[in-house]
C-alpha cells in the first residue's frame, strides 16, 4: 500500500489517500515532477514502477522491465529533461524516461549489488551505495554521461549484514550506515573520513536521512526509535522548535564547553509539556480517591476466578457477563425487588450470580498444550439469549438460558480473537483471526462466506455500521480497515500514529466502537484514545497518553456517547467527554481496591450499562468485577465546571497527576 499526507502545520497531518500500488512489498517511493505535475514514484516486489497522480492516486505511468523485485527509485531532471533511475535486487541499474518507450540506459551496480542512488543537492554528481548478497558493499561515484564508475569509496565493514543506506549532505558529505554506526566521506577523498555510533543502540544497517540543509541527520535506532545527530547549525534549528513535545533533546553534560555564547543551563533546554506551558486548576472533587465519593459495587462469585478478559451488560441492563482467561463465564443478574423495583443493574442492590441447576458452567473449548497465548472473545445476540464465545480454542454458541452448548465450529489454528453479530442477521458472524483473517460465517448453514484479508497481524476489534453499511476491523498492527457488506470488499482504511515518546508493544491491541450515530468510531491502544469520522476517514479527536504515564488498558463509549470511560494499567479509571476529550473525573485505584491489593492488579476491561449513561462496570486481573456509578446527589459525571486557566500559582492534584496526558490536538475546520 501506497500511503499519502496532507500537512498543515503543527501536529495536523491527514491522510489524503491510501493506493493498492503494488502486489508485494512497496520498497521504495520519491516524489517526483515530470512536466510541472506533481507525482509519487514507486517500486516493488512485483518488478514494476509506477506514478502516481498526487491529487488523485491515478496511476499515470507503469513501467516494466526489471527481472528482479526493484529495490529503489532516483527521479531527477537535467535541462528540462525528466528521468529517473531504478535498481533491482539482482544489481540491475535502468534509467527511464517518462514515457512508455521502455528503459534508455541498462548496467549493473558494482559487485552486481542490491543498491539505490542519490545526487548531490546541487544535481550535478550521482552516486550509488549498496550490497551484494555476500555482504560487500560499495559505494562509487558515477561517470553519469558515460556509465562508468568514477570513484570508488574505501571503509566498509568486510560482511555487511543487511543492505547498507547512504544519503548526501549538501555537495559535500556522504553517510552511510554500516557495522551498527554511521560512517562520513567527503566526496573528495575516498578515504574514510570519520565513524560516530550515536552513543549506541543502532541496527547493524541503520536507515540515514539528512535533511535539505544537511544540518541534522536522522538515524533509525533500536525500539522503534529515531535518533538526530546535529551540527552547530542543527543544534540552533533545534532550539527553534524544542518547545514541540516530539523532540526531547538530550540535555547536554553538565561540563559541557557553552556554545557560541549560549549561556542557557542543560535544564533551560528541556521541552515543556502542555500543562507546563499551560497550567490548569481544576476542582479537587475531579479526582476520586475515597470510597465516599462514588458508589461502587463489588460482584461477588463463589469461587476464585481468573482475570477477565471480556465484560458486557445484556442489552436489557438487568445483567453483566464475564469472560474469564480460564475459559469460564459468569453471569450475574439483578432481581426485581423492594430494593430494586426497575430490576436493572445498580450498586444499590446485589445481583445474584446465576448458575445452573446441573452446576455445570458455561465454559469454552481449550486446547492443552497451544502455543498461541489465549484470547478470550465473546458476542452477544441482540435478545440476550445467545452467546457466541471463545478462549482459544473451538467457537462456542452457549444458551444464555440454559448454559447449554448449542454448536462448536472451527477448530484452531487459526485462533478465534473477536466476534461480533452482525446487526441485521444473528446467523452472520464477523470472526476476527490470530493469523489476520476475518472470517465471514452463517452460522446456520455452517460455511465461511467470505475470507477478508488486510491486516498484518492478529484482528483485536469488529465494529458494524448499518447506517454507513460497513463493518470495520482493527488489529494488533494499529490499522483499521473499512469493508463493505454488500461484498465483503475493502473500501479503504489506514493506521493509528503512535504519539511521540511512546513505543506501542509488539502485540499492541487497537479496540474499536461506534458512537450511538453509527458514524463517529472510537479507536483505543494503550497510547492513545482517537474519534474518527467514517464517511471521510479522518481522525477529528486524538488524545496521546504521554510516556510517563500508565497505558491504557481498555475503553468504552457511554451509552449517549456522552462519555468515554477509560482504565488504565496503575488502576486508575478516567472519565472524557467525549465531545473534546477532556478530563472529567479520575477514579483512583485507592478508592476502590482494598488497601493490600498487589500493585498488578487493575482493570483489563470496562462496560457501559447500555440504558444508564452514568453507570459502568470494570473487569480486573483478580478475577473481580466492579460497578461504579456516581453519588445520587450529583447524578452525573460530568458536574465539574471545566478547568480554568490560571497564570501562575501551582496547579491542584488532579492536574499533576495527569501531566502525563498530552491535551487532545484539534482538528481545523475546512
Amino acid at each position: 500500500m501506497l500511503q499519502l499526507y496532507t500537512y498543515f502545520g503543527g501536529n495536523d497531518i491527514r491522510q489524503h489517500l491510501e493506493i493498492d500500488s503494488h502486489i508485494g512489498a512497496v520498497n521504495d517511493l520519491a516524489f517526483c515532477n515530470p512536466y510541472k505535475h506533481l507525482a509519487v514514484i514507486t517500486c516493488g516486489d512485483d518488478k514494476t514502477i509506477k506514478v502516481w497522480d498526487i491529487a488523485t492516486g491515478a496511476n499515470m505511468y507503469t513501467f516494466e522491465g526489471h527481472e528482479a523485485s526493484v529495490h529503489s527509485v532516483c527521479p531527477h531532471n537535467k535541462e528540462n529533461v525528466h528521468f529517473f533511475f531504478s535498481t533491482s535486487v539482482d544489481g540491475k541499474i535502468k534509467a527511464w524516461l517518462y514515457d512508455t518507450m521502455g528503459s534508455k540506459v541498462n548496467y549493473y551496480a558494482p559487485g552486481c549489488s542490491c543498491a539505490a542512488m542519490a545526487y548531490s543537492a546541487d544535481g550535478k554528481r550521482l552516486f550509488s551505495c549498496g550490497t551484494t548478497k555476500e555482504g560487500e558493499s560499495h559505494m562509487v561515484e558515477w561517470n553519469e554521461n558515460e556509465g562508468t564508475v568514477k570513484r570508488t569509496y574505501q571503509g566498509f565493514h568486510k560482511r555487511s549484514l543487511g543492505i547498507v543506506q547512504f544519503d548526501t549532505a549538501k555537495n559535500r558529505f556522504l553517510a552511510v550506515g554500516d557495522d551498527y554506526s554511521i560512517k562520513f566521506w567527503d566526496m573528495e577523498n575516498c578515504i574514510l573520513l570519520m565513524t560516530v555510533d550515536a552513543e549506541g543502540g543502532l541496527p547493524a544497517s541503520p536507515r540515514i536521512r539528512f535533511n535539505k540543509e544537511g544540518s541534522l541527520l536522522a538515524v533509525s535506532a533500536n525500539d522503534n526509535k529515531i535518533k538526530i545527530l546535529a551540527t552547530v547549525d542543527g543544534l540552533r534549528l533545534m532550539r527553534t522548535y524544542e518547545t514541540h513535545s516530539h523532540i526531547a533533546p538530550r540535555p547536554a553534560p553538565s561540563n559541557a564547553p557553552v556554545k557560541n555564547g549560549d549561556s542557557r543551563k542543560p535544564e533551560d533546554t528541556k521541552p515543556k509539556s502542555t500543562e507546563e506551558v499551560n497550567p490548569v486548576k481544576a476542582a479537587k472533587v475531579t479526582e476520586i480517591s475515597t470510597s465516599a465519593q462514588f458508589r461502587s459495587l463489588k460482584l461477588s462469585a463463589h469461587f476464585e476466578a481468573d482475570k477477565i478478559g471480556r465484560l458486557v451488560y445484556t442489552y436489557t441492563g438487568n445483567a453483566i457477563l464475564a469472560l474469564a482467561f480460564n475459559a469460564i463465564h459468569l453471569l450475574w443478574k439483578w432481581p426485581q425487588n423492594d430494593l430494586n423495583l426497575s430490576g436493572k443493574a445498580t450498586t444499590k442492590a446485589a445481583p445474584q450470580l446465576m448458575q445452573p441447576a446441573s452446576g455445570i458452567l458455561m465454559t469454552n473449548h481449550l486446547i492443552e498444550g497451544n502455543p498461541v497465548e489465549t484470547v478470550p472473545c465473546f458476542a452477544l445476540s441482540k435478545n440476550d439469549s445467545y452467546v457466541m464465545s471463545a478462549s482459544g480454542g473451538k467457537i462456542t454458541l452457549f444458551n444464555m438460558m440454559t448454559f447449554k452448548k448449542m454448536v462448536t465450529f472451527m477448530s484452531p489454528p487459526p485462533v478465534a480473537t473477536n466476534l461480533a453479530f452482525h446487526p441485521q442477521d444473528n446467523n452472520i458472524i464477523a470472526i476476527g483471526m490470530e493469523d489476520s483473517t476475518v472470517y465471514i460465517y452463517n452460522v446456520r448453514l455452517d460455511e465461511v462466506k467470505s475470507k477478508l484479508r488486510g491486516h498484518s497481524k492478529r484482528i483485536t476489534g469488529l465494529a458494524f455500521s448499518p447506517l454507513l453499511n460497513i463493518l470495520v476491523s482493527s488489529g494488533a498492527d494499529a490499522q483499521i480497515i473499512v469493508w463493505d457488506l454488500n461484498n465483503w470488499e475493502r473500501k479503504n482504511g489506514c493506521y493509528l500514529q503512535s504519539p511521540a515518546g511512546r513505543t506501542p508493544t509488539a502485540r499492541s491491541d487497537t479496540q474499536i466502537q461506534f458512537h450511538q450515530d453509527q458514524t463517529q468510531l472510537l479507536a483505543v491502544n494503550e497510547t492513545q484514545l482517537a474519534i474518527y469520522d467514517m464517511r471521510k476517514m479522518e481522525c477529528i479527536k486524538q488524545l496521546a497518553i504521554g510516556e510517563a504515564s500508565a497505558s491504557i488498558s481498555h475503553a468504552t463509549f457511554s451509552c449517549d456517547s456522552q462519555l468515554v470511560y477509560t482504565s488504565f494499567v496503575d488502576g486508575t479509571v478516567r472519565i472524557f467527554g467525549a465531545s473534546n476529550l477532556q478530563l472529567q473525573r479520575q477514579i483512583n485505584p485507592a478508592a476502590y481496591l482494598p488497601s493490600n491489593a498487589s500493585s498488578t492488579v487493575y482493570p483489563l476491561v470496562v462496560a457501559a450499562h447500555p440504558q444508564e449513561p452514568n453507570q459502568f462496570a470494570i473487569g480486573l486481573t483478580d478475577g473481580s468485577v466492579y460497578v461504579f456509578e456516581p453519588l445520587e446527589s450529583e447524578g452525573e459525571w460530568d458536574v465539574v465546571p471545566q478547568p480554568q486557566r490560571i497564570e501562575n500559582g501551582s496547579t491542584s492534584t488532579i492536574s499533576t497527576q495527569v501531566a502525563a496526558l498530552d491535551q487532545p490536538k484539534p482538528q481545523p475546520q475546512g
